[in-house]
């Protein structure tokens, strides 16, 4: 074996300095025995938590299996865990279970944990007063609440074993929660919040699950746009979900409401800022539903600024930049753009 076919054996071998490699690569074979075995081995060692195999191998094996398929729209795919939040009173329960309800009538048994309604609300909602007429689900679609006589002193620390054991139970492949609070009362702690993600994860790794998890938004200021900062809880947990999207109401007509796509992992942003999904509520015979109404731009439906707004914006920019802050990140923090932002620091 000439020199320059063994220096193609040692992985990185221009970033080692100082090393004689004339001479160790001519007399080390042990070295270039385990470099071929590891350059040859398509199957992965597990090291204790972790499971390593070349990255060539990696895509040749994931290659073989078929892409995800976008559960709803392009917003959650499948095997992902995705959010959807929004403020207090939009409906994005309602565009829950119409989601659940959809992905249920393509034949995935659908498990839908209602952590906000009694069933007597449940059944209001989807009646048509008029003609009394109920509102006819999937047989796919299981709806889940609390058992009030099984709230005791280890009723938390039983939740997601309790998630896990129902959606066996009845073999659910989708899993939706309604909502995050119920299941971390501390979500604005950090260690509390990636305790509970680790969790859906395990999940989803373990079984192959999809999961929705329902969240809240703090009160919001309706001239700016929503972001990934105006979801509720630690910042920690937006950085674990696969895709997140958000309902906000429109200032152009309270009646109306948009959905915006906050992140994704697979595909790429086709609802984002320039192109949000605009729906009416409506119910059409017993089943209140979100009606989709076309597209438009998020600014669109934003509320104008006041001067007062204006000047909050300026002196928030100007106190993050106080502290180190990057015209990009006041940005993102603020929901503007960095020439927004240029602008706002320049003002006297």
């Amino acid at each position: 074996m000439n020199k320059a076919a063994e220096a193609a054996l040692i992985p990185d071998a221009k970033i080692v300095k100082n090393l004689d490699t004339t001479n160790t690569l001519s007399t080390d074979f042990s070295l270039q025995s385990e470099v071929r075995k590891i350059l040859d081995n398509q199957e992965p060692q597990d090291v204790g938590v972790f499971r390593v195999r070349s990255a060539n191998a990696t895509i040749r094996e994931a290659a073989n299996r078929p892409n995800p398929t976008p559960l709803w729209l392009e917003l959650w795919y499948e095997g992902e865990i995705s959010c959807l939040f929004s403020d207090s009173n939009l409906g994005k329960s309602l565009y829950a279970v119409m989601i659940g309800a959809d992905i249920a009538g393509r034949g995935i048994r659908v498990l839908y944990f209602d952590f906000e309604l009694s069933d007597k609300q449940f059944q209001m909602r989807y009646t048509n007063n008029s003609t009394n007429m109920l509102a006819r689900f999937s047989d796919n679609f299981f709806r889940v609440e609390i058992n009030r006589e099984a709230l005791d002193a280890d009723f938390e620390n039983r939740l997601m074993q309790d998630i896990e054991a129902a959606a066996l139970e009845i073999g659910a492949k989708v899993v939706i929660v309604d909502n995050i609070t119920w299941l971390c009362k501390d979500s604005e702690k950090g260690a509390d919040a990636v305790s509970l993600m680790r969790q859906f994860m395990r999940l989803k790794f373990k079984y192959g699950w999809s999961l929705l998890i329902i969240a809240h938004t703090p009160k919001r200021n309706m001239t700016n746009p929503i972001t990934q900062n105006d979801l509720g809880g630690s910042k920690k947990l937006f950085n674990f979900f696969d895709s997140v999207f958000a309902v906000g109401q429109s200032a152009k007509d309270p009646a109306l409401r948009y959905v915006k796509q906050i992140k994704c992992r697979y595909g790429g942003f086709r609802y984002d800022k320039d192109n949000v999904l605009i729906y009416s509520i409506e119910q059409i015979d017993a089943f209140t539903q979100f009606v989709f109404q076309g597209y438009a731009t998020e600014r669109e439906h934003l509320k104008e600024p006041s001067d007062k707004d204006i000047n909050d914006r300026v002196a928030k920019a100007k106190e993050l930049a106080a502290q180190g802050w990057t015209q990009r990140q006041i940005a993102t923090e603020l929901g503007v753009s960095a020439k927004s932002v240029n602008k706002y620091l320049n003002k006297k």
